[in-house]
């Protein structure tokens, strides 16, 4: 599998990106508005100042006189230190004020004032010009007011309401990247609660999921629900062919064994018999062979999926002695039972466990001499171990942690039928139950001895 990113992350960086879109547009926007409602105070003001002073022009005597207010600059007042400047012209003759102060390009309309934004005196002013006639019929003079003022303090006001708008969007960006991680953990906890209702499910839990899922979820689940349910359906056709095909194996060459025996009696020349013989053996060693290729495979399947059967350990190993006894006296061995006299409650897979004693006490038959003797041994101290020791060969020269792997034999027994899984098998089941299996030669003499261990309930 391979991962290409957290879905979380990327939704969280799509909403926050969102988030940063969003308040740089309420900045620009705030600051935008704040700062031309501003100008326009000034320009109202401006135009107040103006119009007052135009109010104040008089005519006498043909002449156009002014007395200036002094409402009309006390208005502008003297915020940031900004300064004011005004110029009364008529006719092109300046009347009063600044004669330098610069006139609109266009002379303004009687009804309508003129704003404009120039630069004075390396100074850059905001103007307001309004036009009067004064006087009566065509002798009336046509005189422009321009009244200007520096722009100090719309500057430190729009500086404030840049700081405003500044902290007011980054407290924005940030409430909305919180949120937008709250959201992001919202949208995606539907898939982390099935993925926690699934994960707590056991090995052989394959009922179909019910849970409350968003929409967008649903066909996710019906196609996870009918996965599982052809995985439960393969499952259990494995189960069958495994237990099947062990029957179908082992009975023809049971069979065909059977037959060699048999003729093998009624040959008389030694090359013949020779030949049955061998051929004897290899129907031996391809029967061990795939029976024990089958156990392996009924371990690895039910491992995954471990029965949690009420079992008495004792009784399980007299059963497994008693199973296997005829093929011990076929060799005169005696198998020796130390399992103590009360039951031992043990909770686990009954066939597993029966699988791993029988491949082992089967290893020790085979492994061992005639007339010889096996033990049996089940010992309680602080965990549960099951041991069969023989007086074979033992293991020779061979790492013994090498010999629970698949096709592992020692190095000394290879003038014997075998498969190499007999203990592989053993190992497995003990993994399976939280044991373990320990493999040691015999202490006192020749052979081995080979133990399951498994920790008490």
């Amino acid at each position: 599998m391979r991962i290409s990113g957290s879905i979380r992350r990327r939704l969280f960086i799509q909403l926050a990106l969102v988030a940063a879109v969003l308040s740089l547009a309420f900045f620009l926007v705030v600051r935008g508005v704040a700062e031309r409602a501003a100008e326009g105070t000034q320009d109202d003001i401006l135009s107040a100042s103006a119009t007052a002073i135009a109010d104040s022009l008089r005519s006498e005597d043909g002449r156009v006189t002014l007395d200036l207010p002094y409402s009309a600059l006390s208005m502008l007042g003297s915020i940031n230190e900004d300064r004011v400047f005004y110029r009364v012209v008529s006719d092109g003759r300046t009347l009063t004020g600044y004669a330098d102060l610069p006139q609109p390009n266009v002379p303004p309309r009687i009804s309508t004032p003129s704003v404009e934004t120039l630069t004075y005196r390396g100074d850059e002013i905001r103007a307001v010009s309004v036009t009067r006639p004064v006087g009566t019929g065509v002798n009336a003079a046509q005189v422009v007011v321009t009244v200007a003022q520096t722009r100090q303090g719309l500057a430190a006001i729009s500086r404030q309401i840049t700081a405003t708008a500044t902290g007011i969007g980054v407290g924005f960006f940030l409430l909305a990247t919180a949120l937008s991680l709250w959201a992001a953990g919202s949208a995606l906890a539907p898939i982390t609660r099935i993925t926690g209702s699934v994960t707590r499910r056991g090995p052989t839990d394959l009922r179909p999921v019910q849970a409350n899922a968003p929409d967008e979820l649903v066909p996710l689940i019906n196609a996870l629900n009918s996965f599982m349910g052809r995985l439960r359906a393969s499952l259990s056709r494995t189960e069958d062919f495994i237990a099947e095909a062990a029957h179908r194996v082992r009975t023809p060459l049971a069979t065909v064994r059977a037959q060699a025996e048999i003729t093998h009696r009624k040959l008389n020349k030694p090359e013949h018999k020779q030949a049955i013989r061998e051929m004897i053996r290899a129907i031996d060693e391809s029967s061990r062979s795939a029976g024990q290729m089958l156990d392996h495979a009924m371990v690895t399947f039910r491992a995954d999926s471990l029965a949690q059967d009420a079992l008495d350990l004792r009784a399980l190993m007299e059963e497994t002695c008693d199973r296997l006894a005829p093929t011990a006296d076929l060799k005169d061995i005696t198998i020796r039972r130390d399992l103590g006299p009360d039951p031992v409650a043990f909770t686990g897979d009954g066939i597993l466990l029966q699988a791993a004693l029988q491949n082992i006490l089967d290893n020790a038959i085979k492994y061992s001499p005639d007339d010889s003797d096996i033990t049996a041994r089940l010992t309680l101290n602080g965990s549960i171990t099951l041991s069969i020791t023989d007086q074979g060969r033992g293991f020779g020269d061979t790492n013994l942690s090498d010999l629970t792997t698949r096709y592992m034999r020692g190095a000394n027994v290879g003038d014997i039928v075998g498969s190499g899984l007999g203990l592989t098998i053993a190992d497995e089941v003990a993994k399976a139950h939280g044991g373990r299996l320990e493999i040691s030669p015999n202490t006192k003499g020749e052979g081995a001895c080979v133990s399951l261990i498994f920790p008490r309930a």
